[in-house]
């Protein structure tokens, strides 16, 4: 398979690479992006009061989200291959597909959370989930352990 063979790990990881995008946006925009994109009242709150670790969690998903395109990227013939690549994939989509799913778990989201920002949050969370599902498994068979 080519690498333009593979649009939905393309797509994963454009996707990731928005999701990591608009999380640095809320560093750079403060409190009222972090309200803005849904991060919650407390947050927003921390920020304004000059706290460091809402910026720091903020940072630290961020990086993850690239490191997830990094996986997807590769396993499209993007990018280098990083270390496990297939156990990476799979761990990535779980996760997404998880974190989807928790919209049918009220006892999971804050007071803060309107119903609007839970829907929203879990459709875009669960087609990213899907892009990295369908994509890894098409890629599977070249996805060999030893390249």
């Amino acid at each position: 398979m080519t690498p333009s063979s593979n649009p939905l790990l393309l797509l994963a990881g454009a996707g990731s690479i928005a999701a990591a995008v608009a999380h640095l946006a809320c560093i750079v925009g403060g409190a009222d992006f972090y309200r803005l994109f849904g991060a919650g009242e407390d947050m927003a709150r921390a920020v304004e009061l000059g706290r460091w670790q809402p910026h720091a969690m903020t940072a630290v998903i961020a990086a993850i989200l690239f490191g997830w395109a990094w996986f997807a990227f590769a396993a499209a013939g993007r990018l280098p291959r990083p270390p496990l690549l297939r156990t990476g994939l799979v761990a990535i989509t779980v996760v997404l597909l998880l974190r989807a799913a928790a919209v049918f778990l009220p006892g999971v989201w804050r007071a803060e959370h309107t119903p609007t920002f839970i829907i929203v949050s879990s459709l875009i969370v669960l087609l990213l989930g899907l892009a990295f599902l369908t994509g890894t498994i098409k890629a599977w068979p070249t996805l060999s352990r030893r390249t």
